[in-house]
């Protein structure tokens, strides 16, 4: 399946001796505004922004390798047509040339959206697919010597920047195999990025039923009773408890949630540097629990008290700035500061997941309210965030629910991981022809 080639040495390293070297200008389309930015400030504000309209793409729709597309603020197709220049579509590359650098995404061929407007800190390239696969040069720009290309002109001042970012992207290089075999290796890397995308919408589905079947049971007490029909509108016994305001059966308790699981805050990590470069952890911090760890994360001495060491599956809440819980499923890691890692000795894992996402919109809603720049919550939010305990025979019972939904989630997160480790060994190695996918070019 794999064949050796013999390479040459090029401005982007060694390739295979029958691959080209080219220009991104040279393999931009002719069509009209090919090579394009994002509207200059002036043209395009706040005062723009809908919620619905053309979507406008911003840096948080481009992480990791995945194009996100949802979290728009959108403008008017008036506003659209205004900056023409800025409009982007299908099958073209989005690049962002200020803030968080780097970052590449690729419209993909069944977007739901016609066409959207690149922020001010991006820019748009639409191939030419006569001479390339999009999709090939999306991954050639993701690779590390790609990388190294695209970042070779820019600027730490202030806020990271490229130098002349059109002109800079007009001069980055790439290889250039035939069509034909970029077309193999980009479909290589789509079947394992496919992968990961399916595993991500499953993940999204089992978390919604997870979510749904404890709102049936702790929010709206229809659990099954003896006779298996729903306890509340069944007629089961209900008590008025004066904490909640509300009514709950008569069997349950309260407790806080700080009383049925612990919750750990992280070390401030940079008072623990790497003593080598082996024995490391990565470091998680907020933008991990979105992300995953990445080549840009953090690493720390593996020398620390064994209770802040992070594996998968376990529960992680960030508390400061950006609020989020999540099964962690990256891989072992280090826990920073402003992240908790939740744990239980008394009751399961799905009970306290669940509940603190009950709660995080109140917590957010409590850290939007800070007057400072990161806003955050305290141990007594979580000492005043009351939590139904139901008897230990119901209690067993949604077990039996829950569990196999938390495993499948930790073993989709894990899975999807092992992909992308495997997406980005591969990367570097057929986007250097080192590894030839067999193709037949006529």
């Amino acid at each position: 399946m794999i064949k050796e080639q013999r390479l040459k040495q090029t401005e982007v390293g060694m390739i295979p001796e029958d691959w080209d070297i080219t220009y991104v200008e040279s393999i931009a389309s002719h069509e009209k505004y090919s090579l394009s930015m994002g509207p200059f400030g002036s043209n395009i504000t706040k005062d723009n922004f809908l919620s619905r309209g053309v979507p406008v793409i911003r840096g948080n729709n481009l992480t990791a390798y995945r194009f996100l597309d949802s979290d728009f603020v959108f403008v008017s197709e008036q506003k659209a047509n205004e900056l023409l220049s800025s409009n982007a579509r299908a099958n073209d590359i989005v690049i962002t040339h200020r803030g968080t650098l780097g970052q590449v995404a690729i419209i993909p061929e069944n977007s739901k959206y016609k066409r959207y407007v690149v922020s001010q800190s991006g820019m748009k390239l639409t191939c030419d697919r006569q001479q390339v696969d999009p999709d090939f040069v999306f991954y050639w720009l993701k690779s590390p010597r790609g990388q190294q290309e695209l970042l070779k002109n820019t600027s730490q001042t202030g806020v990271p920047a490229i130098a002349q970012p059109l002109s800079s992207l007009r001069k980055v290089m790439l290889p250039k195999p035939h069509i034909v075999e970029q077309h193999a290796i980009a479909k290589v890397f789509s079947a394992l990025d496919s992968k990961i995308e399916l595993n991500h919408q499953m993940d999204k589905t089992l978390e919604a039923i997870g979510q749904a079947t404890f709102k049936h049971w702790f929010m709206d007490f229809e659990f099954p009773n003896e006779e298996g029909k729903p306890y509340k509108s069944s007629g089961g016994e209900m008590v008025y408890n004066e904490e909640l305001g509300k009514e709950m059966p008569k069997s349950w308790e309260t407790k806080p949630i700080d009383e049925i699981a612990d919750f750990l805050n992280g070390l401030a990590l940079q008072n623990y540097p790497p003593e080598n470069e082996t024995d490391v952890l990565p470091v998680i911090k907020i933008r991990e629990l979105r992300q995953g760890i990445s080549e840009s994360t953090d690493r720390a001495s593996a020398n620390i008290p064994k209770q802040y060491i992070v594996d998968d599956g376990d529960v992680l809440f960030s508390w400061s700035g950006s609020l989020e819980v999540v099964i962690w499923a990256s891989g072992k890691g280090a826990l920073n500061q402003h992240l908790f890692k939740v744990t239980s000795a008394n009751f399961p894992k799905w009970f306290y997941y669940h509940w603190i996402l009950q709660y995080l919109p109140e917590y957010r809603h409590i850290a939007e309210g800070k007057a400072t720049t990161m806003g955050h919550i305290q141990r007594h939010h979580l000492k005043s965030s009351l939590v139904l305990v139901p008897d230990e025979e119901t209690l067993q019972r949604m077990d039996k629910i829950q569990v196999p939904i938390i495993e499948k989630l930790i073993q989709i997160g894990v899975q999807s991981r092992r992909l992308s480790q495997i997406r980005d060994m591969l990367l570097p190695k057929l986007m250097s022809g080192k590894i030839r996918v067999p193709v037949e070019v006529r």
